[in-house]
């Protein structure tokens, strides 16, 4: 039997509509180098969603790769309970400090980092967080959570109760906890008003709402967001879980309007897109607020097999190192500026209503067709046939290349962008 035969017969692929995905010969990636990507038959290809967000230097970049080969002659993995281990204290001495730098001006610092394995669990690891804090405090009316409509927080149930895409989180919802969903900030403020002692946290996606379609928010909201839970004593948890390590300019987005959350996931650029590695960083007052006798049990009962694993924090303390010896941040700021006129070439286009980009997260929306049209998803077709994968939102085309792309591979990228949303809707419209 083939591989493609294999992965028809005994896969199942997230977030794909298997009947579909069984008609096609599938693309089966097999190596990659840089911003590249090459698969089994030898076809090569732009990696134009950065592996689902999450590839940040490119593949194969020799100090990360490097890193994780001089990590497996010491050790591969060993238990985070009852023991510790030098990568996983190496790097949350470095994320505690790279998230007090920027134009932040709070008075209050994350200091502490609590490990697990992915975006989903990092959040989910800060919903218990900030319910078991009300409880310690005896505040134990404040139980309630209020996210944002069309919020996308991951995957496992604590996180899909705060999410608001129908489409993703409608069928579990008679499994999900009660909370509160609001779409602007003078309606938060009025329910905060009412309701601040049931109130546990708020939770948002910080500058950008990603799998809502890369939907920006208005500037200055996250600072005025800040005051608000400020103001009425509630939590706030930045979901840093897509923004966090360069996609928007700065490490945090949260550092672009000088805000310190209570509590910050991070995880898709942590490991510059290696090895499945998550963070949730808290400040000093929640971690004391865990502090006890043996026999009072205010223990954070929560932890995974692989926290803290050796192999992928290695990853990440070697992915902070070529942010700080490539200048990456600063290296970017042309790249974002080519990829803003790239896209630029979409506006106008017949068929699309939207282009959006903060840093190196953009999207282009084409409207008016039905969701079961797939219109997005036969724009990435077109795309991988010119030689660039990506992935739709709908009728959303997210791009969101690696730092590491050429200024000739992101004009084939938006070259191809362009062209396919132009064939596709002239195909559509014929």
């Amino acid at each position: 039997m083939t591989l493609a035969g294999k992965d028809h017969r005994y896969l199942w692929h997230p977030f794909t509509q298997m009947r579909d995905w069984v008609r096609e010969e599938p693309v089966i990636i097999e190596s990659g180098e840089g911003a590249l990507l090459r698969d089994v038959a030898g076809n090569e290809y732009l990696d134009g969603n950065s592996s689902i967000w999450t590839n940040l230097h490119g593949h194969r970049h020799p100090q990360i790769t490097a890193a994780i080969k001089g990590q497996l002659d010491r050790i591969a993995h060993s238990s985070f309970l009852g023991l510790s281990n030098v990568p996983a204290i190496e790097l949350a001495a470095q994320l505690v400090e790279l998230a007090g730098r920027g134009k932040n001006t709070a008075p209050t610092r994350l200091t502490r980092v609590f490990y697990s394995d992915d975006g989903s669990t990092a959040m989910e690891v800060a919903i218990k967080m900030a319910f078991q804090y009300w409880h310690h405090r005896k505040h134990t009316r404040r139980r309630k959570f209020v996210a944002f409509a069309d919020a996308y927080h991951g995957d496992t149930l604590g996180a899909v109760s705060l999410g608001g895409i129908e489409l993703f989180h409608a069928t579990f919802r008679p499994l999900l906890f009660d909370m509160i969903r609001v779409s602007r900030l003078p309606e938060l403020q009025k329910i905060l008003e009412q309701q601040h002692d049931e109130i546990a946290a708020v939770a948002i996606e910080p500058l950008v709402q990603g799998a809502a379609g890369m939907r920006l928010w208005k500037r200055g909201l996250l600072a005025d967001l800040r005051q608000l839970c400020n103001y009425y004593d509630v939590l706030l948890i930045a979901d840093e879980v897509l923004t966090g390590f360069g996609r928007t300019g700065t490490m945090f987005a949260c550092e672009q309007e000088g805000v310190t959350p209570d509590l910050m996931a991070v995880a898709k650029g942590l490991t510059g897109g290696y090895l499945p590695l998550a963070a949730t960083l808290a400040t000093e007052d929640i971690y004391n607020a865990f502090l006890g006798e043996y026999a009072e049990f205010k223990t954070f009962f929560h932890g995974h097999s692989y926290t803290g694993n050796q192999l992928g924090c290695a990853a990440a303390l070697a992915n902070l190192r070529v942010f700080a010896e490539e200048r990456t941040l600063e290296n970017l700021k042309p790249t974002i500026e080519n990829l803003k006129s790239g896209l630029d070439r979409c506006r106008g286009l017949p068929g699309v209503v939207d282009v959006r980009q903060i840093g190196m997260i953009s999207a282009v929306e084409v409207g008016h067709y039905r969701l079961e049209e797939q219109m997005g998803l036969k724009i990435c077709r077109a795309m991988r046939r010119r030689g660039v994968l990506t992935r739709p939102i709908g009728n959303t085309v997210v791009v969101l290349p690696p730092y590491c792309i050429t200024t000739e591979q992101l004009a084939r990228l938006t070259d191809a962008l362009a062209e396919s949303i132009g064939v596709v809707i002239h195909r559509k419209e014929q």
